[in-house]
């Protein structure tokens, strides 16, 4: 099992999301490279577009704000951007080149609607601040998810439990790709949402696989 990744085998960090919704959907978009849009995914691509503008860098006091931040994992495997980043002055964070004093990093990911009823969302913010301790050798206790349908912030207290399902997560998805392997999902409401729908097919889902039929077959001859 492997412990450490090379960049060339990185994963996108934000399949995260497509992973925790549906597998069958990040193997599409993620191994097959397809995709199409839909309403939703549209007005979320504007929403990021707009906070992962990396040319913008803005200074409040003590607090200093880094948008659309390149951001990478060895353990985990994955790379990114994050939407946004806030270094707030510590006496217990961590020096930035050209600054005065220390900061805090805390990662910030914005979202379209409101909270999901999945983990997708968490976990995918999760994901951020362990590439940001690796990247920054600091500790990230907790992080912020805001929701533009509520207009506020939810925060994330990022403890072990959810670090460790987010090592899980990732190793299955590099699995998943190592083996270039498209899995069957067991088609349910959340279908209708999904922008991949007619990519898809879920009804094909239901249909027996290959093996079953030759099993079958062959206990037919048996018999």
């Amino acid at each position: 099992m492997k412990t450490n990744y090379k960049e060339e085998d990185f994963l996108l960090l934000s399949g995260i999301q497509h992973f925790v919704f549906c597998k069958r959907q990040w193997a599409l978009i993620h191994i097959e490279q397809q995709w199409q849009d839909n309403l939703r995914t549209i007005e979320g691509a504007i929403l990021h577009e707009k906070t992962h503008d990396n040319t913008i860098k803005e200074s409040r006091g003590d607090l200093i704000i880094s948008r659309g931040m390149g951001i990478f994992s060895t353990s985990l495997g994955l790379t990114g951007a994050c939407d946004v980043v806030e270094f707030h002055r510590s006496s217990e964070g961590i020096s930035i080149f050209g600054r005065d004093g220390t900061y805090k990093p805390v990662p910030v990911e914005y979202k379209k609607g409101k909270p999901k009823e999945d983990e997708s969302d968490v976990l995918q913010l999760c994901a951020q601040a362990i590439c940001l301790e690796e990247m920054l050798l600091c500790e990230i206790p907790e992080a912020f998810l805001f929701y533009g349908e509520a207009r506020r912030r939810l925060k994330i207290v990022l403890d072990e439990a959810l670090r460790d399902r987010v090592k899980v997560i990732a190793r299955e998805m590099h699995e998943l790709y190592d083996r270039r392997y498209t899995p069957k999902v067991k088609p349910s409401k959340s279908c209708k949402a999904c922008s991949l729908v007619e990519i898809c097919i879920p009804k094909l889902c239901k249909n027996p696989s290959a093996v079953y039929y030759i099993n079958r077959y062959l206990s037919e001859v048996e018999e």
